[in-house]
């Protein structure tokens, strides 16, 4: 069992945004900038292109409400997209507020923090 399924399960606490029968989506605990987003689907997948068609899908159709609550919420130009996959054996989708195309760098996750970051993304309204 990994560490999202963990987190679907309730074993873990995370700070969930919104979830459904498919999809799980909940704040980054090393974000890569103030309301990284993880969405991930519910079925323990390791590989992105892995899990079935139509959960690849319904995985973006599920991230928009929330790419548009994080564009409210955020100071940023647009929310990327990101399928890195290396970090967890389970397949998920990084919705990453961004206002340039070097800001998403993966190799500095755990190197920053952002002090009371999940305590005000938790309070915005839009999330």
């Amino acid at each position: 069992m990994t560490i999202f399924s963990k987190i679907i399960a309730g074993e873990i606490p995370s700070y969930k945004i919104v979830e459904n029968d498919k999809f799980y989506a909940f704040l980054d605990i090393f974000p890569l900038a103030e309301g990284h987003v993880l969405v991930i689907p519910k079925i323990e997948t390791d590989k992105f292109f892995d899990v079935p068609d139509t959960f690849l899908a319904e995985i973006l159709v599920f991230s928009k409400p929330i790419a548009k609550a994080i564009e409210q919420s955020f100071p940023c130009n647009r929310v990327g997209v990101a399928v890195v996959g290396l970090e967890v054996p389970h397949a998920h989708l990084h919705l990453v507020p961004i206002n340039h195309v070097n800001d998403p760098q993966f190799h500095k996750r755990k190197d920053q923090g952002f002090p009371g970051t999940i305590e005000s993304c938790a309070g915005k309204n839009h999330l």
